[in-house]
C-alpha cells in the first residue's frame, strides 16, 4: 500500500464500542446489524452529532444475519438516514482495520468528507447454511455451520485455527508455560481498565449498558456493567489445562473466546474535524496501513509482516511506537511479535485485548484501535500500532499518531 492519509482525521471521542459478551450470553438474541444501528444512533444523539452530517457509510460484518444482504444502506436506513450508501466489508478479524482503511481512502480521494464506520458481529446462534447439491447422495444438500465449521478447518491449509498457533509455537520455540505467563499478564492489564469503576472503558463505552430487547423497541430489563464472560484465572487453574491438540502447547486458557458486540467510528476531512471532536486540542491521524499473508497455516505470524508494511508506509520503525494493541486470538500471537520486533510482551496491550475480552470478529479491531487512541491520549500523545491476524493466514496493521493540534 502507498496511500497517503494527510487529509484524514479521527475526531477525538467520535467513536464507541459496546461491551463484548461471550457467545450465547447477553447479546445472543440481538440481530447484529440492527443492534449496531441502534447503538450508533443512540451514541450519535448523545454526542450531539447529526446523522445528516454523514455522507458515506462503511459496514463491517462477517457473520450473516437475516437481511444482511442489504448491508450498509440498510444500516443507515435503520438509523434514519435513507440517502446514505457505502460498502459492506468482510475480512474475518481484519474487518475493522480494512473498514478504517477504506473510509480513510474515500476521504483522502475526496469521495467523502464524513464517513461513518460501523462494525458488528454475532457469533451466537450463527447460520447453519444449506447448499443445494442435486448430485449428492440421494440429492442431499451440503450443510455448513458458519462459525464452527470454519474454525475447525481452513479450506486451503486443511487445518484448524489452533493448529496454526501450534505451528508458530513450535517454530518460535514457545512453551505452554510461557503462554500461560503471558495470559496472566494480559489479565492484569485488563484489570487496569476496570479500576475506578471501569474509568478507562467509560472513556468510549456507555456503562452500565442497557441491553435492548430483540425488537429494539425498549430495554430488555437486563443491564450489564461491562464485558460479559470474562473469567479471572490463576496460574494454578491454567496449569491444570491440557493442550487442545494432543502433544501440543496451546490450551483453552491461552486462546480467546467468540463473542458478540459492535463498535463504530467517524473519519472526517482535516478541515472538518473540529465539528465532531469533543477535544479540539487533540489531533488523531492515520500514518500507515499494512496488510500481509503468511505461509500456509502460520496465521499468528501474519501481523509481523503487516506491521512492517504499515511502519514503512509511515516512515517509522518500531522504536518510534509508544503503544501497541494486538488482536491476539492466541497467546502465541504476542510472543511471536515480541521475538520478531524485540518488544517485551508487557509493553503491549495495556488496558486489555481480545485474548481476554473475546472477539466478535467484525468489531474486534475497532475496539482495539479505540483503546489504542485512548491510551495515547492518557500518555499525552505519541505513535501507536494496531496489529492483528485473520483467517487465511492474513494480517493487517494500522499506525496512528495522537498529538496536540497545530496552533497559529
Amino acid at each position: 500500500m502507498s496511500q497517503d492519509f494527510a487529509e484524514v482525521r479521527i475526531p477525538y471521542g467520535a467513536y464507541w464500542s459496546t461491551p463484548f459478551c461471550r457467545w450465547q450470553t447477553s447479546f445472543a438474541d440481538l440481530h447484529s446489524i440492527r443492534f449496531a444501528a441502534d447503538t450508533a444512533r443512540k451514541v450519535l444523539e448523545r454526542k450531539k452529532i447529526s446523522v445528516s452530517s454523514i455522507d458515506t457509510a462503511v459496514l463491517g460484518t462477517t457473520v450473516p444475519q437475516e437481511k444482511s444482504f442489504w448491508g450498509a444502506p440498510w444500516l443507515m436506513s435503520l438509523m434514519g438516514s435513507e440517502h446514505i450508501s457505502g460498502p459492506t466489508i468482510a475480512q474475518a478479524c481484519a474487518t475493522s482495520a480494512r473498514c478504517i482503511a477504506a473510509a480513510a481512502s474515500a476521504i483522502q480521494t475526496h469521495e467523502s468528507a464524513v464517513t461513518l464506520v460501523v462494525t458488528c458481529d454475532r457469533t451466537s446462534n450463527t447460520p447453519v447454511v444449506t447448499y443445494p447439491n442435486p448430485r449428492g447422495p440421494g440429492g442431499a444438500p451440503q450443510i455448513e455451520n458458519w462459525i464452527l465449521d470454519n474454525f475447525r478447518e481452513d479450506p486451503h491449509a486443511r487445518v484448524a485455527m489452533v493448529q496454526t498457533a501450534e505451528n508458530c509455537a513450535r517454530d518460535w520455540k514457545i512453551s505452554l508455560s510461557e503462554q500461560h505467563e503471558l495470559v496472566l499478564m494480559r489479565y492484569e492489564q485488563y484489570r487496569a481498565a476496570l479500576a475506578d469503576e471501569r474509568a478507562f472503558q467509560r472513556r468510549y463505552m456507555t456503562l452500565p449498558f442497557e441491553v435492548p430487547d430483540p425488537a429494539f423497541r425498549k430495554p430488555s430489563g437486563e443491564t450489564i456493567d461491562g464485558d460479559v464472560g470474562v473469567f479471572d484465572t490463576t496460574r494454578e487453574a491454567l496449569d491444570k489445562l491440557k493442550p487442545v491438540v494432543e502433544g501440543g502447547t496451546v490450551t483453552y486458557g491461552a486462546q480467546t473466546h467468540p463473542a458478540d458486540g459492535n463498535a463504530g467510528m467517524l473519519l472526517v476531512k482535516r478541515e472538518r474535524f473540529a465539528e465532531f471532536t469533543s477535544r479540539p486540542d487533540i489531533e488523531i491521524r492515520i500514518l500507515g496501513v499494512g496488510q500481509s499473508r503468511e505461509r500456509k497455516a502460520y496465521m499468528p505470524a501474519a501481523p509481523v509482516k503487516a506491521s512492517r508494511s504499515a511502519l514503512d508506509m509511515a516512515g517509522l520503525d518500531i522504536t518510534h511506537v509508544q503503544a501497541i494493541k494486538s488482536h491476539n486470538p492466541f497467546a502465541v500471537n504476542d510472543l511471536v511479535f515480541s521475538r520478531e520486533f524485540g518488544v517485551q510482551p508487557d509493553k503491549m496491550n495495556n488496558y486489555g485485548c481480545s485474548l481476554i475480552y473475546g472477539h466478535p470478529q467484525g468489531s474486534t479491531g475497532m475496539r482495539l484501535v479505540i483503546e489504542l487512541i485512548e491510551e495515547l491520549v492518557i500518555r499525552g500523545g505519541g505513535v501507536g500500532l494496531f496489529q492483528g491476524c485473520a483467517a487465511g493466514d492474513t494480517g493487517m496493521a494500522l499506525v496512528l499518531e495522537v498529538r496536540d493540534t497545530p496552533r497559529g
